[in-house]
């Protein structure tokens, strides 16, 4: 694998990172995270400044502190001003994951395409999709998942999704 460190590829991913914060009020965790050097690995960066975007493909794996993105390839796109408007991790069970407070646990999201929108801080898990927190799991052919609100919207059946995918959900007792 090739580790990839490129400023412009690095401001997009900081942006990125930054941003994917899973939990609402979670300041703490994104400045924790946003304090802790970007690392890279993928077998391959197609950059193109001009076009606002930044392609990783072959097992990339992203990480910055307690966050991660994972999947066969990673693409993130920049609007008119410069700034991060959406990342997209697709594979076989593209991931992504952040722990929002070290009292609280991880939460992880699986998915063959995975979306986050920066701008309506939403991210879009797609076909196979799973997300999890604790004990507590949602799973399906589609999920969203709206970060401020902490809300969660889940179908069987989406665009992009194979055949009809139930869903299911799992909480845990409050304690």
């Amino acid at each position: 694998m090739k580790r990839c460190k490129l400023p412009t590829a690095r401001t997009l991913l900081t942006l990125a990172l930054v941003g994917m914060a899973w939990v609402a009020g979670s300041a703490m965790a994104q400045q924790r995270d946003a304090d802790q050097p970007i690392e890279v690995e993928a077998d391959r960066l197609d950059l193109d400044d001009r076009a606002g975007t930044a392609v990783y493909t072959g097992d990339v794996d992203i990480r910055q502190g307690s966050m991660r993105l994972t999947g066969d390839r990673v693409e993130f796109q920049r609007n008119a001003a410069g700034e991060l408007s959406r990342a997209t991790a697709r594979g076989e069970r593209a991931y992504i994951e952040q722990q929002p407070d070290p009292e609280q646990p991880v939460v992880r999201g699986w998915g063959r395409t995975i979306i986050y929108h920066v701008a309506e801080r939403r991210v879009e898990l797609i076909d196979r999709a799973e997300l999890h927190q604790g004990g507590d799991t949602f799973d399906g052919g589609y999920l969203e998942y709206f970060l401020d609100r902490r809300v969660v919207q889940a179908r069987a059946e989406s665009e992009g999704v194979e055949g009809r995918q139930r869903i299911r959900m799992t909480l845990q007792p409050e304690r």
